[in-house]
Protein backbone atom coordinates (compact mmCIF):
# COMPACT_ATOMS: atom_id res chain seq x y z
CA UNK A 1 0.00 0.00 0.00
CA UNK A 2 1.39 3.41 -0.98
CA UNK A 3 2.49 5.73 1.81
CA UNK A 4 1.99 9.47 2.26
CA UNK A 5 3.93 12.04 4.25
CA UNK A 6 1.03 12.34 6.67
CA UNK A 7 1.02 8.59 7.44
CA UNK A 8 2.80 9.41 10.68
CA UNK A 9 4.82 6.93 12.71
CA UNK A 10 5.77 6.93 16.40
CA UNK A 11 9.45 7.74 16.97
CA UNK A 12 10.93 5.02 19.15
CA UNK A 13 9.32 4.59 22.54
CA UNK A 14 7.97 8.13 22.52
CA UNK A 15 4.57 9.47 21.56
CA UNK A 16 6.09 11.80 18.96
CA UNK A 17 4.55 11.39 15.49
CA UNK A 18 6.84 11.85 12.49
CA UNK A 19 6.53 11.47 8.71
CA UNK A 20 7.97 8.36 7.02
CA UNK A 21 10.35 10.61 5.07
CA UNK A 22 12.22 13.41 6.86
CA UNK A 23 13.61 16.41 4.99
CA UNK A 24 17.32 16.86 5.57
CA UNK A 25 18.33 20.51 5.28
CA UNK A 26 22.12 20.26 4.92
CA UNK A 27 21.44 21.61 1.42
CA UNK A 28 19.92 24.83 2.78
CA UNK A 29 22.64 27.38 2.05
CA UNK A 30 25.47 27.58 -0.48
CA UNK A 31 28.45 27.92 1.86
CA UNK A 32 29.65 24.41 1.09
CA UNK A 33 29.60 25.01 -2.65
CA UNK A 34 26.69 22.78 -3.70
CA UNK A 35 23.60 23.73 -1.71
CA UNK A 36 20.40 25.62 -2.46
CA UNK A 37 20.08 29.39 -2.10
CA UNK A 38 17.35 30.96 0.01
CA UNK A 39 14.63 30.99 -2.67
CA UNK A 40 15.23 27.39 -3.75
CA UNK A 41 15.45 26.24 -0.13
CA UNK A 42 12.12 27.91 0.57
CA UNK A 43 10.53 25.99 -2.29
CA UNK A 44 11.87 22.72 -0.87
CA UNK A 45 10.49 23.54 2.57
CA UNK A 46 7.08 24.62 1.28
CA UNK A 47 6.67 21.57 -0.93
CA UNK A 48 7.55 19.10 1.82
CA UNK A 49 5.45 20.76 4.52
CA UNK A 50 2.58 21.35 2.10
CA UNK A 51 2.25 17.59 1.59
CA UNK A 52 2.03 16.94 5.32
CA UNK A 53 5.71 16.37 6.07
CA UNK A 54 6.61 17.39 9.61
CA UNK A 55 10.17 16.24 10.43
CA UNK A 56 12.99 18.57 9.34
CA UNK A 57 16.57 17.68 10.16
CA UNK A 58 19.57 20.01 10.49
CA UNK A 59 22.72 20.47 12.61
CA UNK A 60 24.48 23.36 14.27
CA UNK A 61 27.33 23.38 11.74
CA UNK A 62 25.49 22.55 8.50
CA UNK A 63 26.42 25.13 5.85
CA UNK A 64 28.18 27.15 8.56
CA UNK A 65 24.89 27.87 10.33
CA UNK A 66 22.83 28.89 7.29
CA UNK A 67 20.84 25.66 7.40
CA UNK A 68 19.47 26.43 10.86
CA UNK A 69 18.92 30.12 10.08
CA UNK A 70 16.93 29.42 6.92
CA UNK A 71 14.97 26.61 8.54
CA UNK A 72 14.08 28.84 11.48
CA UNK A 73 12.90 31.58 9.12
CA UNK A 74 10.75 29.22 7.07
CA UNK A 75 9.30 27.36 10.05
CA UNK A 76 8.27 30.43 12.06
CA UNK A 77 4.62 30.52 10.98
CA UNK A 78 4.05 26.78 11.46
CA UNK A 79 6.40 26.12 14.35
CA UNK A 80 3.96 24.21 16.54
CA UNK A 81 3.09 21.56 13.98
CA UNK A 82 6.67 20.91 12.89
CA UNK A 83 9.29 18.66 14.46
CA UNK A 84 12.67 20.38 14.24
CA UNK A 85 15.68 18.12 14.80
CA UNK A 86 19.21 19.42 15.17
CA UNK A 87 22.54 18.10 16.42
CA UNK A 88 25.58 19.06 18.44
CA UNK A 89 29.20 17.92 18.98
CA UNK A 90 30.95 18.90 15.72
CA UNK A 91 33.53 21.69 16.02
CA UNK A 92 31.93 25.14 15.83
CA UNK A 93 35.07 27.29 16.06
CA UNK A 94 38.39 26.16 14.53
CA UNK A 95 41.13 26.21 17.14
CA UNK A 96 38.74 25.95 20.10
CA UNK A 97 38.69 22.35 21.36
CA UNK A 98 35.74 23.06 23.66
CA UNK A 99 33.52 24.18 20.77
CA UNK A 100 33.05 20.54 19.78
CA UNK A 101 32.66 17.17 21.47
CA UNK A 102 29.98 15.60 23.60
CA UNK A 103 30.78 17.41 26.85
CA UNK A 104 28.56 19.79 28.80
CA UNK A 105 30.21 23.04 27.70
CA UNK A 106 29.91 22.14 24.00
CA UNK A 107 26.36 20.90 24.52
CA UNK A 108 25.02 24.03 26.18
CA UNK A 109 26.89 26.41 23.89
CA UNK A 110 25.68 24.59 20.79
CA UNK A 111 22.05 24.47 21.94
CA UNK A 112 21.98 28.19 22.75
CA UNK A 113 23.35 28.95 19.29
CA UNK A 114 20.84 26.62 17.62
CA UNK A 115 17.94 28.22 19.49
CA UNK A 116 19.00 31.66 18.23
CA UNK A 117 19.47 30.54 14.64
CA UNK A 118 16.24 28.55 14.59
CA UNK A 119 14.42 31.50 16.18
CA UNK A 120 12.60 29.21 18.59
CA UNK A 121 12.27 28.62 22.33
CA UNK A 122 12.76 24.87 22.12
CA UNK A 123 14.25 22.09 20.00
CA UNK A 124 11.97 19.12 19.39
CA UNK A 125 14.70 16.53 18.88
CA UNK A 126 18.39 16.95 19.74
CA UNK A 127 21.01 14.44 18.58
CA UNK A 128 24.53 13.94 19.79
CA UNK A 129 26.00 14.09 16.28
CA UNK A 130 29.31 12.19 16.51
CA UNK A 131 30.72 10.11 19.36
CA UNK A 132 34.01 11.59 20.63
CA UNK A 133 35.38 8.62 22.67
CA UNK A 134 36.37 11.02 25.47
CA UNK A 135 33.33 12.41 27.28
CA UNK A 136 31.88 10.23 30.08
CA UNK A 137 28.42 8.98 29.23
CA UNK A 138 27.04 10.25 32.54
CA UNK A 139 28.10 13.78 31.62
CA UNK A 140 26.34 13.57 28.27
CA UNK A 141 23.15 12.06 29.63
CA UNK A 142 22.89 14.43 32.61
CA UNK A 143 23.46 17.43 30.31
CA UNK A 144 20.77 16.27 27.92
CA UNK A 145 18.37 15.60 30.79
CA UNK A 146 19.01 19.08 32.23
CA UNK A 147 18.06 20.65 28.88
CA UNK A 148 14.85 18.60 28.78
CA UNK A 149 13.96 19.67 32.32
CA UNK A 150 14.63 23.31 31.34
CA UNK A 151 12.22 22.97 28.42
CA UNK A 152 14.85 23.84 25.83
CA UNK A 153 14.79 20.32 24.36
CA UNK A 154 11.83 17.94 24.19
CA UNK A 155 13.46 14.66 23.10
CA UNK A 156 17.07 13.45 22.93
CA UNK A 157 18.72 11.12 20.47
CA UNK A 158 22.09 9.93 19.20
CA UNK A 159 23.95 9.40 15.92
CA UNK A 160 27.21 7.82 14.71
CA UNK A 161 27.94 5.94 17.95
CA UNK A 162 28.91 2.29 18.59
CA UNK A 163 26.02 0.03 19.50
CA UNK A 164 27.52 -1.07 22.82
CA UNK A 165 27.88 2.54 23.92
CA UNK A 166 24.29 3.43 22.96
CA UNK A 167 22.99 0.39 24.85
CA UNK A 168 25.03 1.38 27.90
CA UNK A 169 23.69 4.93 27.78
CA UNK A 170 20.08 3.80 27.49
CA UNK A 171 20.50 1.50 30.48
CA UNK A 172 22.03 4.29 32.58
CA UNK A 173 19.27 6.73 31.58
CA UNK A 174 16.62 4.20 32.60
CA UNK A 175 18.25 3.39 35.94
CA UNK A 176 18.76 7.03 36.91
CA UNK A 177 15.44 8.35 35.66
CA UNK A 178 17.05 10.59 33.04
CA UNK A 179 15.53 11.35 29.65
CA UNK A 180 15.90 8.25 27.44
CA UNK A 181 17.21 8.28 23.90
CA UNK A 182 14.30 8.00 21.46
CA UNK A 183 16.08 7.86 18.09
CA UNK A 184 19.23 6.57 16.44
CA UNK A 185 20.46 8.21 13.23
CA UNK A 186 22.84 6.12 11.16
CA UNK A 187 24.05 5.50 7.64
CA UNK A 188 21.95 2.80 6.02
CA UNK A 189 21.25 1.87 2.43
CA UNK A 190 21.40 -1.00 -0.02
CA UNK A 191 25.19 -0.50 -0.23
CA UNK A 192 25.70 0.06 3.52
CA UNK A 193 23.89 -2.58 5.53
CA UNK A 194 26.38 -3.20 8.33
CA UNK A 195 23.96 -1.54 10.77
CA UNK A 196 21.96 -4.78 10.55
CA UNK A 197 24.62 -6.54 12.63
CA UNK A 198 24.06 -4.72 15.92
CA UNK A 199 22.78 -1.14 15.62
CA UNK A 200 19.31 -1.79 14.19
CA UNK A 201 18.53 -4.86 16.36
CA UNK A 202 19.74 -2.92 19.41
CA UNK A 203 17.52 0.04 18.52
CA UNK A 204 14.45 -2.17 18.20
CA UNK A 205 15.20 -3.87 21.52
CA UNK A 206 15.79 -0.63 23.43
CA UNK A 207 13.06 1.53 21.92
CA UNK A 208 14.98 3.84 19.58
CA UNK A 209 13.46 4.88 16.27
CA UNK A 210 15.96 4.26 13.45
CA UNK A 211 16.53 7.23 11.14
CA UNK A 212 18.78 6.34 8.18
CA UNK A 213 20.81 9.00 6.40
CA UNK A 214 22.53 8.68 3.00
CA UNK A 215 19.90 6.17 1.78
CA UNK A 216 21.17 6.69 -1.78
CA UNK A 217 24.74 5.84 -0.84
CA UNK A 218 26.12 9.26 -1.76
CA UNK A 219 24.34 9.09 -5.09
CA UNK A 220 25.66 5.69 -6.14
CA UNK A 221 22.20 4.11 -5.97
CA UNK A 222 20.65 6.92 -8.01
CA UNK A 223 22.77 5.83 -10.98
CA UNK A 224 24.95 8.92 -11.27
CA UNK A 225 28.26 7.02 -11.08
CA UNK A 226 29.78 4.45 -13.41
CA UNK A 227 32.88 2.28 -13.86
CA UNK A 228 35.05 5.27 -14.81
CA UNK A 229 34.39 6.75 -11.40
CA UNK A 230 35.99 3.74 -9.71
CA UNK A 231 39.29 4.79 -11.26
CA UNK A 232 38.71 8.43 -10.37
CA UNK A 233 38.03 7.48 -6.75
CA UNK A 234 41.28 5.50 -6.52
CA UNK A 235 43.29 8.43 -7.93
CA UNK A 236 42.50 10.48 -4.82
CA UNK A 237 42.09 13.69 -6.80
CA UNK A 238 39.32 16.15 -5.92
CA UNK A 239 37.99 19.39 -7.32
CA UNK A 240 35.92 20.57 -4.35
CA UNK A 241 32.57 19.49 -5.79
CA UNK A 242 29.95 17.23 -4.22
CA UNK A 243 31.02 14.54 -6.69
CA UNK A 244 34.65 14.62 -5.53
CA UNK A 245 33.46 14.58 -1.92
CA UNK A 246 31.43 11.43 -2.54
CA UNK A 247 34.29 9.78 -4.42
CA UNK A 248 36.61 10.48 -1.50
CA UNK A 249 34.24 8.63 0.84
CA UNK A 250 35.08 5.38 -0.95
CA UNK A 251 31.52 4.39 -1.82
CA UNK A 252 32.18 4.11 -5.57
CA UNK A 253 33.36 0.49 -5.80
CA UNK A 254 32.77 -2.41 -8.15
CA UNK A 255 30.60 -4.13 -5.55
CA UNK A 256 28.43 -1.06 -4.96
CA UNK A 257 28.02 -0.40 -8.67
CA UNK A 258 26.83 -3.99 -9.06
CA UNK A 259 24.18 -3.37 -6.39
CA UNK A 260 23.19 -0.17 -8.19
CA UNK A 261 22.78 -2.22 -11.36
CA UNK A 262 20.16 -4.44 -9.72
CA UNK A 263 18.42 -1.31 -8.42
CA UNK A 264 18.24 0.01 -12.00
CA UNK A 265 16.77 -3.28 -13.22
CA UNK A 266 14.03 -3.25 -10.57
CA UNK A 267 13.33 0.43 -11.26
CA UNK A 268 12.85 -0.31 -14.96
CA UNK A 269 10.40 -3.09 -14.14
CA UNK A 270 8.38 -0.77 -11.89
CA UNK A 271 8.52 2.28 -14.13
CA UNK A 272 10.30 4.16 -11.34
CA UNK A 273 13.68 5.83 -10.92
CA UNK A 274 16.60 4.09 -9.18
CA UNK A 275 16.53 6.71 -6.43
CA UNK A 276 12.89 5.95 -5.69
CA UNK A 277 13.58 2.22 -5.51
CA UNK A 278 16.55 2.66 -3.15
CA UNK A 279 14.58 4.94 -0.85
CA UNK A 280 11.52 2.70 -0.88
CA UNK A 281 13.67 -0.26 0.17
CA UNK A 282 14.60 1.49 3.42
CA UNK A 283 10.98 2.55 4.02
CA UNK A 284 9.82 -1.07 3.89
CA UNK A 285 12.32 -2.17 6.54
CA UNK A 286 10.38 -2.82 9.78
CA UNK A 287 13.36 -1.58 11.78
CA UNK A 288 13.25 1.88 10.19
CA UNK A 289 10.97 4.67 11.44
CA UNK A 290 11.73 7.49 9.00
CA UNK A 291 14.35 8.00 6.30
CA UNK A 292 16.23 11.24 5.67
CA UNK A 293 16.08 12.65 2.16
CA UNK A 294 18.01 15.62 0.83
CA UNK A 295 17.55 17.69 -2.30
CA UNK A 296 18.98 20.80 -3.92
CA UNK A 297 16.10 21.41 -6.32
CA UNK A 298 12.30 20.97 -6.18
CA UNK A 299 12.60 18.40 -8.99
CA UNK A 300 14.97 16.27 -6.92
CA UNK A 301 12.65 16.49 -3.92
CA UNK A 302 9.64 15.50 -6.00
CA UNK A 303 11.53 12.48 -7.33
CA UNK A 304 12.52 11.40 -3.82
CA UNK A 305 8.96 11.73 -2.54
CA UNK A 306 7.89 9.35 -5.29
CA UNK A 307 9.45 6.58 -3.20
CA UNK A 308 6.32 6.66 -1.05
CA UNK A 309 4.35 5.18 -3.93
CA UNK A 310 6.72 2.32 -4.80
CA UNK A 311 5.38 -1.18 -4.16
CA UNK A 312 7.66 -4.17 -4.60
CA UNK A 313 6.87 -7.75 -5.40
CA UNK A 314 8.32 -10.37 -3.09
CA UNK A 315 10.66 -11.47 -5.88
CA UNK A 316 11.99 -7.94 -6.40
CA UNK A 317 12.69 -7.50 -2.70
CA UNK A 318 14.48 -10.83 -2.66
CA UNK A 319 16.71 -9.75 -5.57
CA UNK A 320 17.60 -6.46 -3.88
CA UNK A 321 18.36 -8.22 -0.62
CA UNK A 322 20.48 -10.88 -2.32
CA UNK A 323 22.48 -8.36 -4.32
CA UNK A 324 23.29 -6.22 -1.27
CA UNK A 325 23.56 -8.87 1.45
CA UNK A 326 26.43 -8.73 3.93
CA UNK A 327 28.01 -11.30 6.20
CA UNK A 328 26.75 -10.68 9.73
CA UNK A 329 29.91 -12.14 11.26
CA UNK A 330 30.25 -13.44 14.78
CA UNK A 331 28.47 -14.16 16.99
CA UNK A 332 25.49 -13.71 14.68
CA UNK A 333 26.45 -16.39 12.15
CA UNK A 334 27.08 -18.90 14.93
CA UNK A 335 23.83 -18.11 16.74
CA UNK A 336 21.84 -18.51 13.53
CA UNK A 337 23.34 -21.90 12.73
CA UNK A 338 21.41 -25.17 12.83
CA UNK A 339 23.89 -26.54 15.38
CA UNK A 340 23.13 -23.82 17.92
CA UNK A 341 19.41 -24.21 17.29
CA UNK A 342 19.69 -27.90 18.07
CA UNK A 343 21.70 -27.48 21.26
CA UNK A 344 19.51 -24.67 22.61
CA UNK A 345 16.01 -25.70 21.55
CA UNK A 346 16.38 -29.29 20.46
CA UNK A 347 15.57 -28.19 16.93
CA UNK A 348 12.08 -26.97 17.88
CA UNK A 349 10.78 -23.90 16.06
CA UNK A 350 9.95 -21.15 18.54
CA UNK A 351 8.10 -18.12 17.24
CA UNK A 352 9.37 -14.70 18.26
CA UNK A 353 6.79 -12.03 19.13
CA UNK A 354 9.21 -9.17 18.36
Amino acid sequence: MALTLDAYRLLGRSGLRVSPLALGTATFGTEWGWGAGRDEARKLFDHYVGLGGNLLDTADTYTDGSSERLLGEFAREERERLVLATKYSTLRRPGDPNSGGGHRKALFGSVEGSLRRLATDYIDLLYLHVWDFRTPVEEILRGLDDLVRQGKVLYVAISNTPAWQVARMQAIADLRGWSPLVALQLEYSLIERTAERDLIPMARELGLGVVPYSPLGGGVLSGKYGRDDVTAASDGTGDGTRRSFNLALGTVTERNLAVAGVVREVAAELGRTPAQVALAWTLRNPGVTTTLIGARTPAQLQENLGALEVEFTAAQLARLDAASAIELGQPHALLASDHIRRVTTGGLRIESRR
